[in-house]
């Protein structure tokens, strides 16, 4: 069996297991890079007798050790829990390849971060950005105050940003839209840190656990109680989950994309390529129950905006329906569906509470 990028990606992870310092960091890059960067199969470029190091981050002495790897015919290893269920860029873009109407289909991204928190572009860099890519709309999530390590902002702040995205705003076409929302920070009892008041004037709320990332119990009622969050309309990277860093939480995803599906919110699948959460075995639950998806890219700068092919492929190997996914929506459908979503969710808690 011929070895895949994904396979090369751990070969070159237990390597560096094995190395100090210099060596160490190369073969980790490299690791990354086959994961996020490496855009067609190394073992592609060897049938056509081209060179190992035209892959990104790949040296004379990391394309002698793929090599090495090649010609003695290794078995694909077995990927431990915290390197497996990530696809690559080469398999995201065959996937793409066989359905490219899914690219033509999206029409924004709902999780994108500027200078107002901790991205590296600003409002209208980032917002020409999204134009340039063909989008109809753009969500700016920057962090709430319950991150301070990402610059969240408070109240004031949120509002203060608003005024800056109307005054860019005015210098856009009249037919790209930026919708206001933030990143809310939530405890693991499914609250938020942001006044109500607040939430209710933004366009949409993607929220996301930042603590308590390492537990190893089951977390099923701290996703539940989120879901009952009537402020919360997209739950971001739910289980915050990061390549060779983080396993992330585990959680029964049946019943949390069945409750997800009761109040119509929706979960997302966060397509930066260390994170690619949820992954495509949790959503298989998520397309059963018929959940609404949003696939965002969680961009910090404006080359990250292009890592949506990641969530796409995500979504199209689980079997997510089209008409699941937010970001097939007009902008106008999103508002009103994520007003919609916190009235069911306020009825129901209403109802729970007599």
């Amino acid at each position: 069996m011929t070895l895949s990028n994904g396979d090369l990606a751990e070969l070159l992870s237990r390597a560096a297991e094995r190395e100090t310092a210099h060596r160490q960091r190369a073969l980790r890059r490299a690791a990354r890079a086959a994961l996020s960067r490496w855009e067609i199969e190394a073992a592609t470029l060897r049938q056509r007798d081209e060179p190992l190091t035209h892959l990104a981050l790949v040296g004379p002495w990391i394309a002698h050790q793929l090599n090495e790897w090649f010609e003695a015919k290794v078995d694909p290893p077995e990927r431990p829990p915290l390197r497996s269920g990530f696809l690559t860029l080469a398999e995201t873009r065959l996937t793409m390849a066989e359905h490219p109407d899914w690219v033509r289909a999206y029409r924004g991204d709902l999780q994108v971060h500027t200078t107002w928190s901790d991205g590296a572009g600003t409002v209208e860099e980032m917002a020409l950005a999204a134009m340039a890519r063909g989008y109809d709309y753009v969500a700016f999530t920057d962090h709430t105050k319950g991150l301070p390590i990402a610059n969240g902002n408070d109240e004031a702040g949120v509002r203060a940003q608003w005024k800056e995205i109307a005054a860019v705003s005015r210098s856009l076409p009249s037919d790209f839209r930026i919708l206001r929302a933030v990143e809310m920070n939530l405890s693991p009892d499914g609250s938020g840190d942001m006044s109500e008041d607040l939430l209710d004037e933004l366009d949409i709320v993607v929220a996301a656990f930042h603590s308590k990332l390492r537990v190893k119990e089951d977390e099923t009622e701290r996703f539940l109680r989120a879901v009952a969050n009537p402020t919360v309309h997209v739950l971001a990277h739910p289980r915050g989950r990061r390549y060779d860093v983080r396993l992330g939480l585990r959680a029964d995803w049946s019943r949390v994309a069945v409750a997800a599906a009761e109040r119509d919110m929706a979960l997302e699948i966060d397509s930066w390529p260390d994170r690619q959460d949820l992954d495509i075995e949790s959503l298989r639950a998520v397309a059963e129950a018929g959940t609404r998806v949003s696939i965002d890219t969680d961009a910090h700068s404006l080359d990250e905006l292009a890592f949506v092919e990641f969530g796409l492929a995500a979504a199209i190997r689980a079997g997510i329906a089209r008409e699941r996914i937010v970001n097939f929506m007009s902008a106008d459908e999103i508002v009103g569906w994520a007003r919609e979503s916190s009235q069911i969710a306020r009825r129901s808690w209403a109802g729970a509470s007599r």
